[in-house]
């Protein structure tokens, strides 16, 4: 690719959307020899002709769902790193499960090389990171409320524990004091509190208790 940002969305189309045969020249064209694959389900390693494993984890994807929707919702080229960020929407149809359909989101996280000989930039390894409650989506219809649930529990747990457990907090802000503030910033031997809007609540008790300067 000449110019990643633009052509991206292009090659993810052929990727999922195209015949067999153009599926496999698009994965040819556009990966490395040795590129590798991560995904919740699978992974590849990476040696000198691991391509051809990309080749079937694709292929599998298109027979398990023949028709797939799919769309590019963001770019991002982290060009001092050779990364592309890409945020994707699909909507999976498993055809052994009929009336069933995934609508997911993913962000797609290539690392890409340079090509010395033409200095196009190919895809050197691709890694696809679902949360939960999307990749539940392929194997539990239904099992993303579960997840939900989970999430608000634990949500719900992190509160109680800050809480119940608020002196080890306060504990670690007065050991930080005493060692001239680090981690907020030094300033008056202790810790610089500001006198705007945003001061957490802990420091402006330790201020009444005289053990920061204000």
């Amino acid at each position: 690719m000449e110019n990643p940002v633009k052509e991206i969305s292009g090659v993810i189309h052929l990727l999922t959307q195209s015949p067999p045969s153009e599926q496999r020249a698009t994965i040819e064209t556009y990966f490395t020899p040795a590129a590798s694959f991560t995904h919740p389900f699978c992974r590849t390693g990476k040696w000198e002709n691991s391509r051809w494993l990309v080749i079937a984890i694709y292929r599998w994807y298109k027979i398990m769902s023949p028709r797939i929707d799919i769309s590019v919702e963001s770019v991002a080229f982290d060009e001092p790193n050779l990364k592309l960020y890409v945020t994707i929407f699909q909507v999976f149809r498993i055809w052994i499960i009929p009336f069933y359909s995934a609508p997911v989101r993913l962000v797609t996280v290539l690392n890409l090389k340079r090509n010395r000989g033409d200095g196009k930039l190919y895809i050197d390894g691709q890694n696809d990171l679902y949360q939960v409650d999307q990749f539940v989506k392929f194997v539990a219809p239904g099992g993303w409320a579960l997840v939900w649930l989970w999430q608000f529990w634990a949500t719900a747990f992190c509160l109680l524990g800050a809480l119940v457990l608020w002196p080890v907090s306060a504990a670690e802000e007065y050991v930080a004091v005493r060692r001239g503030g680090k981690g907020r910033g030094r300033g008056n031997g202790g810790i610089k509190v500001g006198k705007g809007v945003g001061e957490g609540i802990e420091l402006r008790d330790l201020e009444r208790k005289g053990l920061v300067n204000g």
